[in-house]
């Protein structure tokens, strides 16, 4: 399924961290790391996979996946959600490699966001809420929670931890100012998502 293309507007100019600033890439998929996702090894290969709560979702990762050159299938969980999982790949063991302290998730050193990597963090796992934009993080994942924030703050999203009784864990990016900054960052919305749920779209 294509996505909507970027804007072709020539008087305004990328963010160096935007998602035009650099071509699809692998190393992207840090974004769904950074969020709810998973990675783990198999030999020589590994595989990413996250759990996500709504169709459209599916359609936009397996699209943004199939763009990096990485098949990707889902299935539906016994809870009502989807699993969306890459094949077994060598060319996703450096970033199992970089992940991986044993079978715990955490940040590598020098760990940093771009609009790439927000975009598939938010097509997997951000949602719109009355204060703004929230980024679903891993349940389990509290040893990467701090870096990943500072990774936010480094792109100009400062953001809130949102706890788990209050719809978290995650992080709250608020202010118009930041929103636009998010959508900024994230690009076109894709066909396929609700036009609330994406930054940009709904104001």
């Amino acid at each position: 399924m294509s996505l909507t293309p970027p804007s072709q507007n020539p008087a305004r100019q990328p963010s160096l961290f935007s998602t035009e600033a650099a071509d699809p890439s692998l190393p992207d998929l840090a974004g769904l790391l950074a969020g709810p996702g998973e990675v783990v090894r198999m030999g020589g290969t590994a595989r990413v996979a996250v759990v996500v709560d709504a169709a459209w979702r599916v359609h936009v990762l397996v699209a943004e996946l199939g763009a990096r050159g990485i098949p990707a299938s889902w299935e539906p969980t016994e809870d009502g959600r989807h699993l969306v999982r890459t094949a077994y790949a060598t060319t996703l063991a450096p970033l199992a490699l970089a992940w991986l302290r044993g079978a715990v998730k955490r940040p590598p050193a020098g760990f940093h966001l771009n609009g790439r990597r927000l975009r598939l963090w938010l097509a997997a796992a951000g949602a719109a809420d009355p204060a703004g934009f929230r980024l679903r993080l891993g349940p389990a994942d509290e040893e990467c929670w701090p870096p990943v924030r500072a990774a936010l703050a480094a792109v100009g999203l400062p953001a809130a931890f949102v706890e788990a009784e209050e719809g978290g864990p995650a992080y709250r990016i608020t202010g118009r100012r930041r929103v636009a900054r998010l959508a900024e960052l994230v690009g076109d919305r894709p066909r396929t998502v609700p036009t609330a749920e994406w930054p940009g779209t709904h104001d």
